[in-house]
């Protein structure tokens, strides 16, 4: 591919619901444009974006691709995307550097959840955009019916400038509102001819609505059309075209990916009307305490965003980078913001699919891969040296779900540790964290695919077998009234023995408070050297369980009186006796289970409001307020406890056909009600024994 300016770059992502036809589309357009010679097939694994053996088994995307291909004088990089709701966050990457969303939506199934997520999540951007209504060939394939409900969802900014001529099987070409003329495919390439009569009248009727609903946009031309001048088609492409840039109008053309039925004409749409890199706003860029702009202009300083990652079994790391201002070329030597080393961009790629071609520069813009940086994470700004800015990134999803992973061979921690390191440079989705309290490594993710393809890619990219189990929740425990104990060590086995005794007063303190210890000794009834040991063993009793076998915390303990011998006591003979103490002074203090609770705060559209309350109150939720969200939806807030919520991205999604959303944090600890704790202590010894 040669170089090409930034006016005649079109970064345009695909999204929409899993199975709208997203991947056959980048298919057919790449073939439409001569990048490849044949359309591959999802069904067979051939296709140039699902290129990775889990997209291939499972047959969905699961991570965004890149499909450049030249039309015209044009560069159209189409990022395809995942349409399954666990891999969001590829969406919102390729979101973050499209100044165009293509939303693809199938004409049988019509408007699905995640075409509205993909849709909000554009409308939050204030990104143009565009959608093409797929498979129109298909059995029960209804264009007005999916236009009405994108009008009813969308608003009145939804402008069809294509209807479809003929039906499902008899699907053979479209009519052009802007030029009402009519283009059909029945000998595999476009030919242009007259309306057909039987839609004539319809055409007429659609075509004066798109013509009124354009010279809106413009007082002059709205001052022509009232005054019977009408807009000739160039010059309501050209109004179209601020309204799209402006993301006010959004236009809505029709065809069939898989017979390349209109498949020309939506990329010529995309040339022609689709914004370029220089219509995109100013780059907001932090540079210490200062936010500052950085205009999209390929005479600017270079600077550039590390969108995605890729790891490569055969090249390594490769960076998928969004150049926001200047031009780069190879051997351009850039600062990296967060670890302000230098970074020497040996070779600049164009990637298509899994292949990849040399390129001489990329300007503002454009969307290059750079491979072996060697520190380089998603996210990072790619800054001159004169220039210690940072770009800020798109925000990543908050994993919802999660397991606890264990290597399958004895030996292999530490390799398994490297590796979900690895898949989580890759998929910044992917949460990893080490659970000291409970020794378990959890994998977090967005949903039990996204997890169970995280595990498939573990093995097959680093040789590491993993079995999993639920994740533990951390109970505790703490005391609800005072106790004092004796504590004594004493033991003699010849030569020196060991003696200490040490008395010991426990408290409860409040919820949150830790641990408190006070020396109260007086008279030197333990000597001040042994002092220390007598806290530590206190410190490793509640560690290591009490009453119910779990942390002990909330407490204060005084030591108030003890004895010593000259000879025998020891360090070590304080701290057993320290720890005998209090496990004795703990069952007379009333100890109870504490566990962990959650603050949950759910996102629903009014309609599941109620559905949502009464799960939350059957998983011993307490409801804290309910408040307005964007359009008609409802946030719920709660605090419940966390044991209840190990599945929860799985049930509500369930429960809400998809269009629910939460986050949860860690609120606080609070006492068990003693049937509730006699449940769960049950539960913990069947896991425990298991």
């Amino acid at each position: 591919m040669g170089n090409v300016p930034s006016a005649r770059i079109r970064n345009v992502a695909l999204v929409g619901h899993g199975g709208s036809g997203k991947t056959s589309l980048v298919e057919a357009l790449l073939h439409c444009a001569g990048a490849i010679t044949r359309p591959g097939r999802v069904e067979d694994g051939s296709t140039v974006s699902d290129f990775e053996p889990e997209e291939q088994k499972h047959g969905i995307s699961i991570s965004l691709a890149l499909g450049p291909f030249e039309f015209g004088d044009c560069r159209i990089n189409v990022i395809d995307t995942p349409g399954y709701a666990d891999f969001v966050n590829e969406v919102e990457a390729a979101l973050s550097v499209a100044d165009l969303a293509v939303v693809v939506v199938s004409a049988v199934e019509g408007v699905e959840v995640q075409t509205e997520v993909a849709w909000r999540l554009a409308e939050r951007r204030k990104l143009p955009r565009m959608i093409f209504v797929n498979k129109l060939d298909r059995e029960r394939a209804d264009f007005e019916r999916v236009l009405e409900q994108l009008r009813n969802l969308f608003g009145a900014g939804i402008a069809p400038l294509e209807l479809p001529i003929g039906q499902e099987g008899s699907f053979r070409g479209v009519a052009d509102l802007l030029t009402d003329t009519a283009i059909t495919y029945e000998s595999g390439r476009p030919e242009t001819g007259a309306i057909p009569a039987d839609m004539e009248e319809m055409e007429h009727r659609v075509h004066d609505a798109l013509v009124e609903g354009i010279v809106v946009a413009d007082d002059d031309l709205m001052e022509r059309y009232l005054d019977g001048d009408v807009p000739s088609a160039k010059e309501l492409e050209s109004t179209l075209a601020h309204g799209v840039a402006a993301a006010s109008v959004f236009p809505v053309v029709c065809g069939s990916a898989t017979r390349e039925v209109a498949i020309d004409r939506l990329a010529t749409f995309i040339a022609e009307i689709g914004p370029s890199p220089l219509h995109r706003p100013t780059t907001l860029v932090r540079a210490g305490a200062e936010l500052t702009e950085v205009k999209v202009d390929p005479a600017g300083p270079p600077l550039a965003r590390v969108f995605k990652t890729i790891s490569d079994p055969y090249v390594g790391r490769i960076s998928l980078l969004h150049v926001l201002s200047g031009t780069i070329r190879p051997d351009s030597v850039l600062v990296n913001s967060r670890t302000h080393s230098e970074e020497k961009l040996h070779s600049l790629q164009m990637l298509r699919g899994k292949e990849s071609q040399p390129v001489s520069e990329a300007q503002a813009g454009d969307i290059i891969a750079v491979p072996k940086l060697s520190d380089v994470q998603t996210g990072d700004t790619l800054a001159p040296k004169n220039m210690p800015v940072v770009v800020e990134g798109h925000d990543r999803a908050t994993p919802v779900l999660s397991i606890a992973v264990h290597p399958k061979a004895k030996g292999d921690e530490d390799k398994l540790m490297t590796a979900l390191h690895r898949l989580q440079e890759e998929d910044g989705a992917l949460g990893v964290r080490r659970e000291d309290e409970t020794h378990q490594t959890v994998l977090s993710g967005m949903g039990d695919t996204h997890l169970q393809i995280a595990l498939e890619r573990l093995q097959r990219k680093y040789g590491v077998d993993v079995d999993t189990e639920p994740v533990k929740v951390p109970y505790r425990e703490t005391i609800t009234g005072p106790a004092d104990a004796e504590g004594k060590y004493k033991k003699q086995t010849g030569g020196h023995g060991q003696y200490g005794v040490c008395n010991l007063r426990i408290e409860p303190l409040e919820r949150g408070s830790g641990f408190e210890f006070v020396d109260a000794i007086v008279g030197g009834a333990i000597p001040r050297q042994f002092i220390p040991a007598v806290e530590k063993g206190v410190q490793d009793a509640m560690g290591s369980g009490g009453h119910f076998g779990f942390p002990v915390v909330d407490v204060k303990v005084t030591c108030f009186d003890g004895k010593y011998h000259t000879v025998d006591s020891s360090e070590m003979s304080f701290k057993m006796a320290a720890s005998l103490g209090f496990r004795e002074a703990l069952e007379k203090a009333s100890p109870v289970l504490l566990e962990p609770i959650s603050r949950l705060e759910v996102t629903v559209p009014a309609a599941y409001q109620g559905d949502v309350l009464g799960d939350l109150n059957s998983r011993r939720g307490r409801v804290l307020g309910t408040d307005s969200g964007e359009g008609d939806e409802q946030i719920v807030v709660a605090l419940v406890p966390t044991s209840e919520l190990g599945r929860y991205a799985t049930d509500l999604r369930s429960l809400t056909g998809g269009r629910g959303r939460f986050s949860v944090s860690h609120e606080k600890y609070e006492v068990v009600q003693p049937q509730i704790a006699e449940r769960i202590m049950k539960q913990v010894e069947a896991e425990r024994s298991g």
